[in-house]
């Protein structure tokens, strides 16, 4: 299956989406990373049909099976998971302290290189010690 790249930032009320094989096309949407995804979905539909329609072209990968491979920024990428993990508990995954990823994921300052590897690698090692777990 085919990777479609999605770069993901955050707004005040939601998220917003830009894709590089799809110039000029932009999405934002208030609420919440699910609805976020769903609404991604339905408008990349539309604007392929709509391509289709008006004998437009697009890229060939949306003719086949393809998924979308989210890229946050770091501020999105807090914020997304702020409502499942606590910063405490992203504070012990990462070993970056609460009040540095407060002011990563309000947007106050951004993280350098060394810092956001620590947070992409403590995301990482979590999801790799969930995939580990069998009942």
């Amino acid at each position: 299956m085919e990777k479609v790249l999605v770069r993901v930032g955050k707004t005040l009320e939601g998220y917003s989406a830009s894709i590089d094989i799809l110039p000029g096309w932009i999405l934002g949407k208030t609420g919440n990373f699910n609805e976020f995804k769903k609404e991604l979905q339905e408008s990349v539909e539309i604007f392929i049909q709509w391509a289709k329609e008006d004998n437009d072209e697009y890229p060939a990968i949306f003719d086949g099976e393809y998924e979308f491979e989210y890229k946050f920024d770091i501020e999105s990428l807090l914020s997304c998971y702020q409502s499942i993990l606590s910063l405490a508990a992203i504070s012990r995954i990462t070993g970056i302290n609460q009040r540095q990823l407060s002011h990563y994921s309000c947007g106050i300052s951004r993280p350098k290189k060394k810092q956001e590897t620590k947070i992409i690698n403590g995301f990482h090692q979590l999801g790799n010690e969930f995939l580990s777990v069998s009942v």
